[in-house]
């Protein structure tokens, strides 16, 4: 038998097993730490959300869309933001995002469409909200599919179902909460294997109209709890610098945003001991001018 045959025989027949093992140890690490792996589902999008320290809650911008979609309804105007996330400098731990909001008359609709991974590993999702607001209390939902696919094993495709809101009860004090994968949705039909439920609870306290802090707490079912404050201080009207703390693992953030009239732009960076930095810009467009 020709030996380059033989060869090339065993050579494929190792690339199939090792393929093999990758896919075994991805669902076993699915299992055991879903949250770290599933992208975008279970991350905090947007630079100003992220330069505060991964805070969900209490956004009150386009990107509320992935984070508490019942902040949609505090937006002053419709609105269309672009953001990248680039995590650990690893191109294939990356996400790119593209969200929208437009306020009706009978509350705020909203889209959003993220990706994130590279060739071998990539998750998307694409979905609509809707949010009002009712006296002190705004409130949405948000219904999206989600696919997560993996080279040489197709793809797995899900709808999801997440809700929250936050109310307002005092000019200077508000509470919220935002649950997302409410329908404790799998990561396909063919799979036992669910997607991350994850619920936050927050704080904020504006002493100042310049000063914002911010408290939460995030509990994913399969992980413990994540506790998280930042600040936010605004230097003019047109320019703020942001700062945050993470426990679970413990994590510094940083971020600053300049604003007018119709634009915005955020960047934020954050460092993780054990891990490395990240980086995160967010472009926003006002579609009316305030």
């Amino acid at each position: 038998m020709n030996i380059k045959f033989l060869t090339k025989l065993v050579k494929t027949f190792f690339r199939s097993i090792m393929k093999q093992l990758t896919f075994f140890c991805f669902l076993l690490c699915m299992h055991f730490s879903a949250k770290a792996q599933t992208d975008p589902l279970t991350q905090v999008h947007g630079a100003r959300s992220q330069g505060m320290g991964n805070l969900r809650v209490h956004g009150t911008d386009t990107w509320s869309y992935f984070n508490n979609p019942g902040g949609l309804a505090k937006l002053e105007s419709s609105a269309i933001s672009a953001g990248y996330d680039s995590r650990f400098g690893i191109k294939e731990l990356g996400t790119v995002d593209l969200v929208g909001a437009w306020k009706i008359k009978a509350g705020t609709l909203g889209f959003g469409v993220s990706r994130y991974g590279g060739k071998l590993f990539n998750q998307q999702s694409l979905g609509l909200a809707f949010a009002n607001k009712l006296g002190i209390v705004s409130i949405g939902g948000k219904l999206e599919w989600f696919q997560t696919q993996i080279e040489g094993f197709g793809s797995g495709n899900s709808l999801i179902f997440s809700l929250g809101g936050m109310a307002e009860l005092s000019p200077t004090f508000s509470i919220g909460a935002s649950i997302s994968n409410l329908n404790r949705s799998k990561i396909s039909k063919d799979s036992e294997t669910r997607l991350p439920t994850g619920v936050s609870l927050g704080l904020f306290y504006s002493p100042i109209s310049q000063f914002q802090i911010h408290l939460e707490v995030e509990k994913d079912i399969q992980i413990k709890p994540i506790v998280k404050a930042g600040l936010e201080y605004a230097l003019k009207d047109w320019i703020f610098l942001r700062t945050g703390i993470n426990s679970n693992p413990s994590r510094l953030f940083f971020g600053m945003g300049l604003k007018s009239n119709q634009f915005s732009l955020d960047y934020a960076y954050g460092q993780n001991q054990a891990l490395g930095s990240t980086n995160h810009l967010s472009l926003g467009f006002s579609l009316t001018e305030k």
